[in-house]
This record gives structure tokens, C-alpha cells and sequence, in this order.
């Protein structure tokens, strides 16, 4: 949830900020492509949100001695999976936006419905088949699937291959949009 709202909030909302204060005016003149910027922002939200994890990691770790099944270098690498595709997603949110409060509005819409279909707190093994299928449209549903496989069951980065391409492709087709929705100054 913290990788969730820390890659949503802080590139998503970040890039809508610094276009209603003119910066992204700024860097309109300069020979950037909105790619480049667009990627950048990513890199640097995923070197801060990797860093966070492994603090939030240490410390949950020492309350509460966690046990993991898995290799601790595959659980890294699904999450930086995972950062990359909640990141790229942020920037499609922010692709656009020139409102704080709209864009507020937005995160908040897409956040919600993905803590609660992305299995965070309770399994949707009851839920009917629908609601199951929605929730595989969110990358943080593929991203705790396959930390849950490494953690629980000892699973190799061959048994997470799915949950890995998925978020491999929804990164490319999230910055992809990002990139090609992107306006410098509205």
C-alpha cells in the first residue's frame, strides 16, 4: 500500500504541480522529450520508493520477524517490477492534469478500487467471477500475487514469469500513454 501510494502520489501529483506552477513551462524550452522527462521522473520515484521499501522492510522485519520462503533478490526484483508499473501509471494520471484538486480526485479513484480488489486486506476468493477478472486491470494485483508466491511458497522467478511479464507490459503501455498524452503547459 505504501509503494502504491508513494509511486501514484508522488510522481502523479508531483508532475500536475509542477505544471500549474509553470517548471514544466520552463522545461519546454530546453531539448527534453517528454520520454526523457517522463522517465526520469519514473528513475528517480523508483530509486526513493526502493529505498523506502527496504526501510519499511528492516523494520517490520525487527517487530515482527518475517519469514520468507523465497529468495530475497527475487522479492526485489517483483517489487521493482511492481514500482516501475504503479509509477508509470502515476505519470499517465499526470500526463495531463493541471488541476491539484482534479487530479486528487483521480488518484483517489483509481487508488481505492485497487487496495480493495488487489487482495491488500481480504482475499476475493468468495467474490463473484467479475469482480475477479476487474481486479487483474490493477498492477498492484499481479504485484502481491507474486510476492505472495516467492514469499509463501518458496516460488522462482519461473513460477512469477507471468506476474512479471504483466507488469513488464503494463509499464511499457502506461509510459507509453504517459508519453504521448504529455503537455509541457496544459
Amino acid at each position: 500500500m505504501n509503494m502504491m501510494f508513494s509511486a501514484l502520489w508522488g510522481v502523479g501529483y508531483v508532475v500536475v504541480r509542477y505544471r500549474k506552477n509553470g517548471v514544466l513551462k520552463r522545461l519546454k524550452a530546453t531539448p527534453l522529450t517528454a520520454l526523457e522527462y517522463l522517465s526520469a521522473q519514473m528513475l528517480s520515484r523508483i530509486f526513493l520508493l526502493m529505498f523506502t521499501l527496504m526501510v519499511v522492510w528492516i523494520g517490520c522485519d525487527l517487530i515482527f520477524s518475517f519469514h520468507v520462503e523465497g529468495s530475497y533478490a527475487n522479492l526485489a526484483l517483483v517489487f521493482l517490477f511492481g514500482s516501475l508499473s504503479l509509477t508509470s501509471l502515476g505519470l499517465v494520471l499526470a500526463s495531463r492534469g493541471t488541476s491539484e484538486e482534479f487530479a486528487t480526485g483521480i488518484l483517489n479513484f483509481i487508488s481505492w478500487p485497487m487496495m480493495f480488489l488487489s487482495e491488500v486486506w481480504f482475499s476475493l476468493e468468495g467474490a463473484p467471477s467479475w469482480v475477479k477478472g476487474f481486479s487483474e486491470i490493477f498492477p498492484l494485483t499481479h504485484l502481491l500475487r507474486a510476492v505472495r508466491k516467492i514469499m509463501n511458497d518458496g516460488a522462482s522467478l519461473l513460477d512469477v514469469g507471468l506476474e512479471l511479464t504483466v507488469l513488464a507490459l503494463m509499464t511499457l503501455v502506461f509510459l507509453s500513454i504517459g508519453a504521448s498524452l504529455f503537455s509541457w503547459n496544459r
